[in-house]
């Protein structure tokens, strides 16, 4: 099947702009606005996109606001959370993949951080989207992992967002996690991590309450490997999401050879894709 790549430029409301890298099949019967995990730029889920878009929907990339062609950069004058994400730049996103592709049906997904507040956004915005998919995603409550991890995890949530108020930003490159992160980013995130409750800071919405408002099918993609988002993580997110009955598949290889980690699907997503689309 011949796909077209297409650059969507997205603005929101606050002036901040990014693009949407899009690859769509000659006749899509759906689209698919998929969010990449902390730090993952757009260009590292055009495989996954592609594979997908090979299936008949046409998949808008995002990248998050700091990274890839987003229009700022974190630092100590730049700083951004869950509140600017999920109000300003997710509905903008949501804006352009309904303007180049209307009247089709819609699917928001992604990949840990993504497939996170994915279904946060979700259920702040029931009508954004009719189906939900989850790739290798969980909540990062501490009280969700297993022994020993879960022992060290709230030392390593407050250190780096220790780290991030320090510096300005999460320097993840040179600390060998997640990506140059705005320090709010790391705030929420860590916040959650410590509490087990979605929340973002300036934002008066109860997220807890908006995430038990989701109602559309959801589809999830477990890796056997994944210590970063084990089982347990994943189910305690779904759990938030009572009035749905999940499909998880569980994968041990993400291909021939492959172990099914947190990474290793991203370059090879046939497998993963097969999940999410199998009937």
């Amino acid at each position: 099947m011949s796909l077209r790549a297409l650059d969507v430029p997205v603005v929101a409301h606050d002036g901040h702009r990014t693009v949407l890298q899009a690859r769509i099949p000659e006749t899509p019967h759906a689209t698919l606005l998929w969010l990449g995990g902390m730090g993952i730029a757009a260009r590292h889920c055009i495989p996954f996109a592609e594979a997908v878009a090979a299936r008949g929907i046409a998949v808008f990339v995002h990248d998050w606001r700091g990274l890839g062609s987003s229009s700022v950069r974190a630092s100590r004058a730049q700083d951004w959370g869950y509140r600017e994400l999920l109000m300003l730049d997710l509905p903008a996103c949501e804006a352009a993949v309904a303007e180049t592709l209307p009247s089709l049906p819609r699917i928001v997904g992604g990949h840990s951080l993504g497939g996170q507040l994915a279904s946060v956004r979700l259920g702040l915005a029931p009508d954004s989207a009719q189906a939900l998919w989850l790739v290798a995603s969980g909540t990062p409550d501490w009280r969700a992992f297993p022994s020993p991890t879960r022992w060290w995890l709230p030392m390593a949530y407050r250190l780096l967002d220790g780290i991030a108020v320090a510096c300005g930003r999460l320097p993840g490159r040179r600390i060998g996690f997640g990506g140059e992160e705005s320090r709010g980013v790391m705030r929420d995130w860590s916040r959650t991590g410590l509490t087990g409750r979605y929340a973002a800071k300036g934002l008066d919405i109860d997220l807890e309450a908006a995430l038990r408002q989701v109602r559309v099918p959801i589809r999830a993609v477990r890796m056997a490997h994944d210590w970063l988002a084990p089982a347990s993580s994943l189910q305690a997110l779904l759990a938030k999401m009572p009035e749905v009955m999940p499909r998880v598949t569980a994968l041990d290889q993400a291909a021939p050879g492959v172990r099914a980690d947190h990474y290793a699907w991203m370059k090879q997503p046939e497998a993963t894709v097969e999940a999410l689309l199998a009937e």
